[in-house]
This record gives C-alpha cells, structure tokens and sequence, in this order.
C-alpha cells in the first residue's frame, strides 16, 4: 500500500519501508511520529478513501543538507557579500501506511471545563 502525503510544504510518495528526507520535524531519533495530512492513498492501482487515513514514521537522525552559497554583488559597487546556509532536515523511516486516527475525547475536556465553572460561582 502507498500513501502520497505532504509534510515541509512538499509533498512524498510514501510505503512501508521507505526511508525520505523531509523538512526538519521536531524530536529525538528513535521517535515515532503520525503524519496526518494524507493526499492519497491506494493499493496497486486502486485508490483507496483518506478520511482518517494517518501515516505511522520514524525519526532515523536529525541532519543537515549540502552547503548553499548566497553571494551577491552590485556592479561598479565595492559591495559583495559571501553567505552560506545548511538547510536542516529529518530523515524518517516509514513504519506503517494507513493507520486509522484515533478517537479523541474532546467532549470530556469540555465537561472538565464546565465543572471548574460551576464551582467558581
């Protein structure tokens, strides 16, 4: 099975197994992440519904891209300015394609939050 999700702005053709670099997401290697923004999904060359259709991944490193140099110049100027940026990154793992989203209570908080009302008054 394989999943078309975007993450960073781009977008990944994704299945079990795969290994893909992606704009950098927050946490340690060995860390799993959910990643919900799912396109499209399908087997072979069947598409499948993404409604609650999540993508299960795992951070193998935090790493940095080759070396880009900003250099700019104005002619007859004197100005010429040399910069450099490493564009940071996350590799992942992908773990498992088509994880359905789990039911959160959000009605329960609410109910938390009425009962902290009721007492204040």
């Amino acid at each position: 099975m394989f999943a078309v999700v975007r993450t960073g702005g781009k977008q990944y053709r994704v299945a079990a197994g795969d290994k893909i670099v992606v704009e950098k997401i927050g946490g340690e290697a060995g860390d799993s992440v959910t990643l919900d923004d799912v396109l499209l999904a399908g087997e072979g060359s069947e598409l499948k519904p993404t409604d609650g259709l999540t993508v299960s991944a795992e951070i193998i490193a935090q790493a940095k891209g080759e070396k880009v140099i900003v250099f700019k110049k104005r002619r007859r100027h004197n100005y010429r300015r040399r910069n450099g940026h490493r564009q940071q990154h996350t590799i992942l793992k992908i773990v498992a394609v088509g994880d359905d989203k789990k039911a959160k209570k959000a009605p329960a908080k609410k109910a938390e939050a009425t009962d902290g009302d009721s007492a204040a008054a």
